[in-house]
């Protein structure tokens, strides 16, 4: 884990400004969720996108494993773990694996995360432990054993080259691929059809042809359709080989 991603509690980040209570990259020049309804967009893209109601019910005693590239604010995680609680079984175990190169410290997240008031629960129990993620401790669990959140500090593609396992679901949730090309790279779809299978899915919110032609030269089955709000399209899709 690079010393130079780690922040304690009380710095403030200089690579984001804030408006109105939402954090903005000044690094990416981009916001870290949809100025419209940035909750709305999470259930939308991510959680429909992988058809998580039905497949959360479906959950059995092996772990239902989510990653994410880009953990940001954490709204895509507490979206998650607020749709696992109330869709899954209470033996079943969701694991949510995450990477962040630039990790907002424990001010910074709570004051985002206040801008989701039915998230509350979820939060408050999340930002209990957020510290020990950022003093190195790379998993926590919540709610009764029944959510696990693994945070890796560190670039996306090195971040995933230290993972074995695999991925039921992809959040792909970098920063858009015009200011970001990094988190979108072949390289690291190359690791993120490693770590799939044939019942692995994903979702993002961007349609950008670069993002589509890398997932397709991955191995991934590439579906467009419409994006949240203003945005026209989006990609879902699931892998298929790692020889396409």
């Amino acid at each position: 884990m690079s010393d130079d991603v780690m922040q304690s509690s009380d710095e403030m980040n200089p690579n984001i400004t804030w408006h109105q209570g939402q954090p903005y990259s000044t690094h990416f020049q981009d916001v870290y969720f949809s100025t419209d309804d940035g909750l709305a967009e999470t259930r939308y893209v991510f959680l429909q996108g992988n058809d998580l109601a039905t497949r959360f019910q479906l959950a059995n005693i092996h772990p239902f494993t989510i990653i994410e590239t880009g953990f940001g604010t954490g709204l895509n995680f507490l979206c998650a773990a607020q749709f696992w609680l109330e869709n899954a079984s209470e033996k079943a175990v969701m694991h949510f694996i995450s990477v962040e190169k630039f990790p907002l410290n424990l001010n910074e997240i709570t004051l985002a995360q206040s801008n989701w008031p039915s998230l509350e629960l979820i939060s408050h129990a999340f930002l209990a432990k957020y510290s020990q993620l950022l003093k190195g401790k790379n998993s926590i669990w919540l709610f009764d054993q029944r959510v696990q959140l693994t945070l890796l500090f560190d670039d996306a593609y090195h971040c995933l080259k230290t993972l074995n396992l695999k991925a039921d679901a992809w959040f792909l949730d970098g920063f858009t691929p015009a200011k970001n090309p990094d988190m979108w790279s072949a390289e690291l779809f190359e690791q993120v059809a490693r770590l799939s299978d044939k019942n692995s899915t994903f979702a993002t919110f961007s349609s950008a042809s670069m993002v589509r032609r890398g997932l397709l030269a991955a191995g991934f089955v590439v579906q467009k359709r419409s994006g949240f709000g203003k945005k026209r399209e989006m990609l879902t899709g699931y892998f298929l080989s790692n020889n396409p």
